[in-house]
């Protein structure tokens, strides 16, 4: 049988050894005299740097772009609720013009229920009005349930918008002084002029101008502009002392015989929410 080691080998392994040795001790040596790590030590360190920076590579990549994703949805996180929070804002500010706007028209009616002193007061909310009758009636939510009555008149704001024109059990409609149809905002008003008052009618409404017309005046009272003008009761339909706007311009009509006068209503007949309502005996038909 071959044997396994021959004298060569052995040899080669034991000069081998001995060099190994000898190595190992020199670079310890050499590390105590230089402080400097053992020469195996070193190129043990040296290779397991490489393969940590080998491996940390893609780790840091991976690492970075995991970060980068995170911090990415944190930004759509934060703008959702950034954009939720300004549609919140948006909201409360629109409530509160609401709230503002009310507030105000509100005030108005209680400084306009105060001056009102011959009649009781009834007052309601606009619940409803079509575009297409916009300048001519709306509906409230008061009818027959609170003692109210045709003929009636309705006020806002700071004056006189219509009267009722038909009443239910718990609305009613309200003929506004903007309807140019027949008969539906001829009332009686009077101007006070500077040297006596002037009595007449309404007998139209300039829809281009916002203003309300009274013709066929033929006193030769003067009247200005800024001169206040106020119902005067003597139609037997809508109680005296109704404030219904100023004096815009004084002019003539088409024959140059009559004066006809041109007149701002004090309320904003665009804006109707709140309403008050004159409830009295003279009001009623």
């Amino acid at each position: 049988m071959r044997k396994i080691f021959s004298s060569r080998a052995v040899v080669t392994i034991i000069i081998s050894l001995i060099v190994i040795v000898g190595l190992i001790a020199g670079s310890n040596w050499w590390a105590k005299r230089t402080n400097t790590p053992p020469f195996f030590q070193r190129f043990g360190n040296d290779l397991a740097g490489g393969v940590s920076r080998i491996i940390s590579v893609p780790t840091t990549a991976i690492g970075r772009s995991a970060n980068s994703i995170g911090n990415l949805l944190d930004t759509f996180e934060e703008n959702r609720e950034l954009k939720s929070k300004i549609d919140e804002f948006a909201q409360d500010k629109v409530r509160l013009q609401t709230v503002e706007e009310e507030n105000k028209t509100l005030k108005n009616q209680l400084k306009l229920k105060a001056t009102l002193t011959d009649y009781k007061t009834v007052s309601a909310v606009t619940i409803s009005r079509s575009p297409t009758t916009w300048q001519s009636q709306l509906v409230i939510n008061k009818g027959l349930k609170s003692g109210l009555k045709k003929g009636m008149p309705v006020l806002s704001g700071a004056g006189i918008i219509g009267r009722i024109s038909e009443v239910n059990t718990t609305n009613s409609k309200v003929a506004l002084i903007s309807d140019t149809s027949e008969d539906a905002n001829r009332f009686a008003i009077t101007i006070k002029g500077g040297n006596g008052d002037v009595n007449g009618i309404v007998t139209n409404f300039n829809r281009e101008k916002n203003q309300l017309i009274m013709s066929q005046v033929t006193s030769e009272n003067q009247i200005k502009a800024g001169d206040l003008v106020e119902t005067s009761g003597l139609g037997g339909v809508i109680p005296a002392g109704l404030y219904v706007g100023k004096v815009s311009s004084v002019t003539r009509d088409d024959y140059g015989l009559s004066k006809r006068i041109n007149i701002e209503p004090a309320a904003d007949l665009g804006n109707v929410t709140t309403v008050v309502v004159a409830v009295s005996q003279i009001g009623a038909q």
